[in-house]
């Protein structure tokens, strides 16, 4: 196969995984309740989330699953001190919309591996 077309492949699983993860973690927060109203906390989530999801993907299709270990180290050590501070019914919600949009960001990005890799092997 060509670089060409590895590339292609990888650019466009890239920006599924990117754009439409959005789209995906937003279905699956809306199942879970409203958003929150707790200033301070959790700032920035969709913008976290869209490179949580190209790190996880980039990794997988360079071959280093590993990077999910990275990602998944780095944002709770990054978002700890938030959630562990938060009082209250509003913490506690907004702690459970982190749990649920990390989970699913994670999985559409790793499933956008996945298949991008599968693609990958088809066209080999």
């Amino acid at each position: 196969m060509s670089v060409a077309v590895w590339i292609a492949v990888s650019v466009v699983a890239l920006s599924v995984s990117a754009a439409a993860g959005a789209w995906v973690v937003g279905a699956f927060l809306g199942r879970v309740g409203p958003d929150v109203e707790a200033p301070g906390l959790l700032r920035g989530g969709m913008w976290i989330g869209v490179l949580e999801r190209l790190a996880i993907t980039g990794g997988i299709l360079a071959g280093h699953p590993e990077a999910i270990a990275v990602v998944i180290a780095v944002k709770g050590l990054g978002r700890y001190p938030e959630l562990r501070g938060g009082t209250g019914d509003a913490a506690s919600r907004a702690a459970e919309r982190f749990i649920v949009g990390t989970l699913s960001s994670f999985l559409w990005a790793a499933l956008i591996g996945a298949i991008a890799l599968a693609v990958v092997g088809a066209l080999d």
